[in-house]
């Protein structure tokens, strides 16, 4: 699927081939027509009425009406807007996300909104509101379903339809790993760290990996950074996660490879160890038995390592 702007003729018209598709689309939709009243008869629905419509969102230069095509067929609408009127609202929003109605369930309005929260953060934005009629259950649950909060109630502009107004943070992906070292009674060495957005944790060493790194030699590179060895061996995989923290200001998303390492029970060192735990918040750290790590009460990432430590020691024992 791609999505590309509407393009207009010279004139400022809609091409007429394309009119034809926008039209037979929004007809396609018959149930949301008939829910959101914007046209006056949702089972006649005319090329001027669909053109007149689209006339008023393009005579606002904050608005972008964007065309999604898959396999040459236009298969959904998106209109955006850059600004919204309140300047108390910092985000752009998604006025209007449609998929052809004979091509729904095929995940084409998942990866359309997809696209279109990928429009946003290429551009530097961090969040995207969009307004949901009250009418609309099914609408709701999809858009909450892609990570969508609602934060509020109000009526709509244009029409003062009751609505939902939801929000989600669009989060910069990152890849990182980490690294489990187990000294031979089977404590993992954990790092505490602070986080703005999640407060004190503890983390197995790592973070996250440089452009052209592979996840071992970063959980490699990253062990070396914040506790000085340089002698381990990277073990097996234990787990990869996906976890959301806000990073130097930055909303993320980060995906990590976690593995396994057998090493010697001792504490970091290092010249540089003091400088590098104070830039990324790690205040302190310690060896952890398994019979410690069930009854740790703060977090720990990743989530379950106690119980994926001990699933991995049964496993070692086991094997030739």
């Amino acid at each position: 699927m791609i999505i590309e702007p509407l393009r207009l003729t010279p004139d400022r018209d809609i091409p007429g081939p394309v009119l034809t598709e926008l039209t037979a689309l929004h007809a396609s939709n018959r149930d949301f027509q008939a829910l959101s009243g914007d046209f006056p008869d949702p089972d006649d629905i005319r090329p001027e009425q669909v053109a007149a419509a689209l006339a008023v969102e393009l005579a606002n230069p904050d608005i972008e009406v964007l065309l999604a095509r898959g396999e040459g067929l236009l298969v959904g609408l998106v209109i955006t807007l850059a600004h919204h009127p309140d300047p108390a609202d910092p985000d752009p929003w998604i006025g209007l996300l449609m998929v052809d109605g004979l091509s729904q369930r095929r995940g084409y309005g998942r990866r359309l909104a997809t696209l279109v929260e990928d429009r946003f953060r290429a551009a530097g934005r961090s969040a995207v509101r969009l307004a949901v009629l009250d009418n609309n259950p099914k609408g709701l649950a999809f858009w909450t379903a892609l990570g969508y909060e609602v934060i509020g109630h109000r009526e709509d502009l244009q029409l003062g339809r009751p609505c939902a107004v939801l929000r989600k943070v669009l989060r910069t992906p990152r890849r990182a790993a980490r690294i489990a070292v187990v000294d031979p009674d089977g404590a993992v060495f954990l790092l505490r760290c602070d986080n703005v957005e999640l407060g004190a944790h503890w983390a197995l060493p790592g973070g996250g990996l440089e452009a052209d790194e592979g996840p071992r030699e970063g959980a490699l590179r990253e062990l070396r950074e914040e506790t000085g060895w340089t002698d381990l061996e990277l073990g097996p995989l234990l787990c990869t996660w996906e976890h959301d923290f806000i990073r130097a200001g930055i909303p993320v998303r980060q995906h990590e490879h976690v593995y396994v390492a057998r090493g010697p029970r001792r504490e970091p060192t290092g010249p540089d160890l003091a400088a590098t735990h104070a830039e990324e918040w790690i205040l302190g750290w310690r060896w952890w038995t398994p019979e410690e790590l069930a009854q740790l009460s703060e977090p720990v990432w990743p989530p379950g390592l106690g119980r994926m430590l001990a699933e991995f020691e049964r496993e070692s024992a086991t094997r030739p």
